[in-house]
């Protein structure tokens, strides 16, 4: 998460966003979402509500998206529920942004894991593209943020980049896959490493080798 403050509410961001509505689209997925929930349970969609909220505010500024205050209060309305309780919600999960972010969202893991793998590596490769954490770089397209365990230690260290992650890296592979992305391309996501396709170990597995290719029934083995 870039912070965890919410933005203040000013005129400026009432006039940009206090007329929030869903799109077309998202007033369809909307209705989708809220119908998965039984009579009186309406109010247990704010999570996925939030969410698609963030995409559409994401979509129309080119970013990640966040959410702001008057976002937040349509969310409340269309769930006819407390603003305040839609707003406990955003800001306990770090899945929501609840300030501007850039176009990409780089948050490094550096805990234990990771640090101990090299992601004291990884946060200095995005300082020298001008990052610094909790910040957004001045042509609005990277946001730094370090985060807690994301649960890729088998494949320490780790980021994840929006909705992806990218695993196994080193400064130079963070440099390929940013590359990519500031050129409009999609890397490839999970490991980086060559040969790897998961969280298999680096050499290849050492138990029920016969399960790489195909099935295999070890029962008759036992």
């Amino acid at each position: 998460m870039a912070d965890r403050h919410l933005e203040p509410d000013t005129a400026t961001l009432r006039a940009r966003w206090g007329n929030f509505a869903w799109t077309a689209e998202n007033a369809a997925k909307a209705k989708e979402i809220v119908a998965r929930y039984p009579d009186g349970r309406q109010r247990s969609a704010v999570m996925p509500l939030l969410d698609l909220a963030q995409r559409q505010v994401g979509a129309e500024t080119n970013t990640q998206g966040w959410l702001p205050i008057p976002v937040m209060e349509f969310v409340a309305a269309y769930l006819d529920m407390p603003i305040i309780r839609v707003v406990e919600v955003a800001s306990f999960y770090t899945m929501y942004n609840l300030v501007p972010v850039g176009r990409f969202h780089v948050q490094v893991c550096g805990t234990t894991p990771c640090m101990l793998r090299g992601s004291d590596d990884i946060l200095a490769a995005c300082k020298k593209r001008g990052m610094h954490k909790g910040h957004t770089t001045e042509d609005g397209l990277w946001t730094l943020t370090e985060v807690e365990c994301m649960g890729n230690c088998a494949s320490a260290p780790m980021v994840q980049i929006n909705d992806d992650n990218y695993e196994d890296l080193t400064a130079d592979r963070l440099d390929t896959v940013l590359d990519a992305l500031a050129a409009g391309q999609t890397p490839k996501a999970g490991t980086q490493e060559p040969g790897r396709h998961t969280v298999e170990p680096l050499g290849g597995p050492t138990t029920l080798k016969e399960m790489v290719s195909a099935n295999h029934d070890y029962r008759k083995e036992w």
